[in-house]
């Protein structure tokens, strides 16, 4: 039954999708800055390039992406200048990261392919059922065509997330593998991205963009291994490019406190305009600035207005980040990231991250040290495995 279940189509998964966004493998930074800060609640963007009219999906960016461009250090010198360059100056080396699937591609193809690497797919969208064409017509004709140019087909992300919900949804099929701990299962990975509380926060670029490309995060530890937060991509994706200025300014500790608060706090912020400057990074300074100046003015703004116009007039950099609160690490807020025990069931470690949105979880013990993480890819490796034994 399990292998008859892992045989649908993935269009099943893509049911009430919406169209993916795009730009062009053409288009500067810029205008990906610009694409990402005037979304509607949407993270990322497709980037795309064509030939003889037949167009492929090249790569997905999001604000970390930026963030961590502009955190190279010959673009803090000059952030203008940098946001001319093209969309391939931070588009990540590996393409194979997303992958393109026809509708009629099976579950079990697209598990496959995350475990070889996959992070992201790219799916047609099948037109609504029309008079007298079934459904299953319309995927074998979409299946037989190939994909020509983007603008003549919609098209939708299917995610990790996605295969796992979906999982989710029929796991008593599994049994009893969603009833043991991660531990026994062995789906625990040591290999973590960690940096020191005290560390500067521009030695977690490399980490980051690391976990951006794995869908993991960065773990804040102490001296002692401790674990005590951590530095989201998820969370990352919610804020704005002025928090380049911060990594370059700011100890990894404090960097948590400053995308974590659901607006940075004044005092940070301070400290960020006062460091650019012992840096001489003027140009910086200036945009950091007048960034600064006009997302306080937004918000004092929205403040003032009553509870319902809030709602629709508050700025989206200041709703993203409040949606995002709800899962990364808090030391500000005195809450927690999102963590597990080793012991923890796999179909409780599934719901946790489900619930959170987020392809990962922190393993502790009971005094907070670091055992390592559970992630995605880890779960569907067991799911793939057991299909083995069946």
């Amino acid at each position: 039954m399990a292998v008859s279940f892992l045989a649908r189509d993935v269009s099943d998964l893509c049911l009430g999708k919406p169209p993916l966004r795009s730009l062009s493998a053409a288009a500067t930074v810029a205008d990906a800055l610009d694409a990402l800060k005037s979304s509607d609640g949407e993270t990322h963007v497709s980037v795309w390039s064509f030939e003889n009219e037949v167009g492929r999906c090249v790569g997905k960016l999001c604000m970390v992406d930026v963030i961590c461009y502009l955190c190279r250090e010959d673009n803090l010198l000059s952030p203008s200048k940098s946001l001319k360059e093209p969309l391939s100056s931070i588009l990540p080396k590996d393409h194979n990261l997303v992958v393109h699937l026809q509708p009629s591609s099976s579950l079990l193809e697209a598990i496959d392919l995350i475990l070889q690497g996959a992070q992201n797919f790219v799916v047609p969208i099948l037109p609504t059922k029309r008079s007298g064409v079934s459904r299953r017509k319309q995927q074998h004709q979409k299946a037989s065509s190939t994909i020509n140019s983007h603008s003549s087909c919609e098209f939708c992300w299917l995610t990790q997330e996605d295969v796992i919900r979906f999982l989710l949804g029929s796991i008593g099929v599994f049994t009893p593998l969603p009833a043991l701990s991660i531990d026994s299962l062995g789906i625990i990975s040591s290999d973590v991205l960690a940096i020191d509380y005290y560390s500067p926060a521009s030695s977690t670029v490399g980490a980051i963009s690391k976990s951006l490309a794995q869908q993991t995060s960065v773990a804040i530890v102490d001296s002692d291994g401790t674990f005590i937060g951590e530095i989201s991509p998820f969370t990352l994706a919610c804020c704005d490019e002025t928090v380049a200025a911060a990594m370059a300014t700011l100890s990894a500790g404090d960097l948590m406190a400053y995308i974590d608060c659901g607006g940075p706090p004044e005092d940070l912020v301070r400290v960020v305009k006062a460091r650019l400057k012992e840096k001489n990074l003027e140009k910086m300074l200036q945009e950091f600035t007048i960034l600064s100046s006009c997302e306080s003015s937004q918000l004092a703004s929205s403040s003032s207005s009553s509870d319902e116009e809030s709602t629709t007039r508050t700025p989206a950099r200041s709703g993203r980040l409040a949606r995002s609160s709800s899962y990364s690490a808090r030391m500000v807020r005195k809450a927690e990231a999102i963590v597990c025990h080793p012991k923890s069931s796999l179909v409780a470690v599934m719901i946790q991250a489900i619930a959170h949105r987020v392809n990962y979880l922190w393993v502790i013990e009971d005094d907070c040290s670091l055992v390592g993480i559970v992630t995605f890819s880890n779960m569907l490796k067991v799911f793939r495995e057991h299909l083995e034994t069946m």
